[in-house]
């Protein structure tokens, strides 16, 4: 389990404070995918980038509760332990040269290697392991940079999740993605998240796949954060009142953006 408590995220430049996301308090819960909304520039992944030490945290804590119910820093561990208990996707595209896919998800690994920096055996089985979880052991041959976007995704989450996380973040994984591609990743986020007992929790701007495949929602409005279920979301007005435009209204009952008349 994740937990934010009084969380400021932002920049921090010649002494001065600019604050994007302020006084978060949010939970995300192990076994479930939490979605991350807003709208354009409100904040989704400078907040992410900031609870996994990508930048620095302007102020609060952000607590990693592992399945025996201790808690951690996630901050305050060292890098190497960080590294081991979480796993970040980013939107940024990779150049792995002339890398394979199974080279490039056996970098996931690298927080575990020694002073010589070999795979061991059970290393090599939790890749095979990892590649036939996500069906991506076809790709594990071929060069990653000549795979399709939806391709790439697939063998760089099962990157992440080869370094067994307790923490699973991803910063906009569908962005280069179709439609169909889109409702499979989120479909197998939420079966990892249920089958290993991880915490999953991604950005995303696909407001209603999140409404229907994810299991809670963090929702920044005006530099704060609310969460809840999605369908309570819904209900009481919040995914209307900030997703809602001039020309587009949502819709409660079906769940969808439709054109005003």
């Amino acid at each position: 389990m994740l937990t934010l408590t009084d969380v400021a995220a932002g920049y921090r430049h010649r002494g001065r404070e600019r604050v994007i996301v302020d006084e978060v308090d949010a939970v995300a819960p192990s076994g479930a995918v939490t979605a991350l909304l807003g709208p354009n520039g409100a904040g989704k992944s400078t907040l992410l980038r900031s609870l996994v030490g990508l930048q620095p945290l302007l102020r609060g804590r952000v607590t990693l509760t592992d399945a025996r119910g201790r808690d951690a820093e996630l901050l305050q561990l060292s890098p190497r332990e960080r590294a081991r208990r979480t796993a970040v996707v980013l939107t940024e595209r990779i150049d792995a040269g002339l890398l394979t896919g199974r080279e490039v998800v056996e970098l996931g690994r690298h927080p575990y290697l020694g002073l010589i920096g070999r795979l061991t055996d059970r290393d090599r089985f939790l890749v095979g392991e990892t590649l036939a979880e996500l069906q991506a052991g076809d790709l594990a041959g071929e060069r990653f940079a000549e795979l399709s976007d939806g391709q790439r995704q697939r063998l760089l989450l099962a990157r992440a999740l080869v370094g067994e996380p307790e923490l699973l973040v991803l910063d906009e994984p569908s962005a280069f993605l179709d439609v169909g591609a889109r409702v499979d990743l989120m479909a197998l986020l939420r079966r990892i998240a249920r089958g290993r007992g991880i915490t999953v929790v991604l950005s995303t701007h696909e407001v209603e796949l999140a409404l229907r495949m994810a299991d809670r929602l963090w929702l920044i409005q005006d530099h704060r954060i609310t969460s809840g279920a999605p369908d309570t979301m819904v209900a009481d007005g919040r995914i209307a009142r900030t997703f809602g435009t001039r020309h587009a209204v949502f819709d409660a009952a079906s769940g969808t953006f439709r054109v005003r008349t």
